[in-house]
């Protein structure tokens, strides 16, 4: 998040999009209602008419993938209405003109036919947000996984941006993190070009301070991401994979893909609290102990450093990831030995700048959100305060391309996945408590009453569910929160699987990323 979570409540609007907050950030989703009760207008777009809708001054329900188009024609209108911040643009911004080109392509009319929205709930929307002192953006894995996530994210930052709102509190970029300590993965390299830090492996400055740290050679080539490698592990070109903490039989796209890929390697390590999918699938198992057993830190969302300290000690044979790191490390031949995670910590900050700052001592009491270079700083409420990192914001001229697979007569329906309220991610820890359970047990898809009706399909019937990939039974939940074209499944469950269906060939061309959230299906009766 370029903001902090607290300054949600001081926003004059925000805009939703591409995150069914109170359901999958619920702390961050009271807070938007807080900031509702103070006075703050919102505005939702979701294919879901998802709790926020009802609160939402303006709600768009888009076609899934349709972001571009619809970020574009607000902007449009901003522009041709002269609700631009012209100072901040001028100051502060470069490519400004190339971006205005494309954007002047996107009336409402023409979003709206491509969206399935109304043209003039554009119009209102784009008002509502150019003339807000504090505008704030959220968004989450509806923005960002999709053949064309990595320009969805710049569209985001484009509006943002014409509007004056990056740099100053209570506005920003802010995407809502999936996990808890996902932001601090990243931080800490697990990005296959970036070192600590998102210090990149293909600058030679930067590998000549981490050869000399760690007294190794590194290379400076870029690693693959998590498709790539399942791909190259398809084709025989990877014949190893370790897998730490994730759970890619229910988590990753096109789940027979998946399997293949990891039963065509030489050896499979997975390190986990659990005997997950993926674990049963595994020839070495190394038994992690959990956050309750084990000494840290966890970077949330806003880039907060906190504290995670043991309770009870670990139990069985599992031990702290960091301990089975460095045994397997120095097993390899790396004879290096920490004795604590503050002796870790103490080597991060000492050659990650935004780290710099930021000791034990410190966060003791209260987190400290990055980047914090030295001891005497306070930490960074809000990012690009007085100029950008890079200097100046760059607009990007980005022009809406269609998702990867789209309807056609003979896979008619639109699938999007995603998360609820009462299970968390692959079920690995939530599926062991009985109260979860009992509430959400099973998969399930959300669909129009106006296609069940087609169907023939009752609530809580029992379907078939197809796409090129494979197919899955799952119960109909038949709500009028979703459009008739369109079908929600969330991809918790291994039964009943959204990923079976899902596409891993559709990739972000930048990112890699795969087209989670849209995807063609037929829905069946079941006979």
């Amino acid at each position: 998040m370029t903001n902090s979570i607290a300054e949600v409540k001081d926003a004059d609007v925000i805009f939703i999009t591409g995150t069914n907050t109170t359901e999958n950030h619920p702390v961050i989703g009271a807070m938007v209602k807080q900031a509702v009760n103070k006075g703050t207008k919102i505005i939702v777009a979701d294919p879901r008419e998802i709790e926020l809708a009802n609160y939402a001054e303006v709600y768009l329900p888009l076609k899934p993938g349709t972001n571009i188009a619809l970020l574009n024609a607000m902007m449009n209108v901003i522009i041709n209405e002269g609700l631009q911040d012209e100072e901040y643009i001028k100051e502060r911004t470069e490519n400004y003109e190339e971006m205005k080109k494309i954007v002047m392509e996107y009336t409402p009319e023409k979003a709206g036919e491509i969206c399935e929205v109304d043209p003039e709930d554009i119009r209102k929307a784009a008002r509502l947000y150019a003339k807000a002192d504090k505008g704030s953006i959220l968004y989450a894995m509806g923005i960002t996984q999709h053949s064309t996530g990595t320009n969805n994210v710049m569209s985001v930052a484009n509006l943002a941006m014409l509007c004056g709102n990056v740099g100053k509190e209570s506005t920003g970029v802010n995407p809502l993190r999936g996990q808890n300590n996902v932001q601090g993965a990243c931080d800490m390299g697990a990005l296959p070009g970036d070192l600590p830090g998102y210090q990149k492996v293909n600058n030679p400055d930067v590998i000549e301070k981490f050869n000399k740290a760690w007294g190794v050679e590194l290379s400076i080539n870029p690693g693959l991401t998590i498709p790539e490698i399942l791909n190259h592990a398809h084709e025989g070109d990877v014949k190893l994979i370790y897998i730490m903490g994730e759970n890619p039989m229910v988590s990753d796209p096109d789940t027979a893909h998946v399997k293949e890929s990891l039963e065509n390697l030489d050896f499979l390590i997975v390190q986990d609290i659990f005997l997950t999918e993926t674990a049963e699938l595994a020839d070495l198992v190394l038994p992690a102990s959990t956050f309750a057993e084990k000494d840290g830190v966890f970077t949330n969302t806003e880039r907060r450093v906190q504290r995670v300290r043991k309770a009870i000690e670990p139990i069985g044979q599992s031990k702290p990831d960091w301990i089975i790191l460095m045994e397997v490390m120095n097993r390899l031949g790396y004879n290096k030995t920490y004795n604590s995670p503050k002796e870790i910590f103490e080597e991060i900050a000492s050659v990650t700048p935004s780290y710099g700052g930021l000791s034990y001592e410190r966060i003791e009491e209260e987190g400290i959100q990055w980047p914090c270079p030295t001891q005497d700083h306070p930490g960074t409420r809000f990012l690009h305060k007085d100029k950008f990192a890079r200097g100046k914001g760059q607009f990007q001229a980005i022009d809406y391309v269609p998702s990867v697979e789209l309807p056609d007569e003979e896979y008619p329906l639109v699938l999007t996945t995603g998360r609820i309220l009462y299970q968390y991610h692959t079920r690995t820890m939530t599926d062991k408590t009985e109260g979860l359970t009992n509430i959400a047990p099973e998969s399930f898809i959300e669909m129009n009453p106006a296609l069940a009706k087609e169907l023939k399909v009752e609530d809580g019937e029992m379907v078939r569910v197809s796409s090129r990939r494979g197919e899955i039974l799952t119960r109909a939940k038949v709500t009028d929160t979703i459009s008739n074209n369109v079908v929600f499944i969330p991809f918790h469950y291994a039964e009943g699987a959204a990923n079976v269906l899902t596409n891993a060939k559709a990739l972000d061309t930048k990112s890699k990323i795969p087209e989670f959230k849209v995807c063609a299906v037929k829905v069946d009766k079941i006979s």
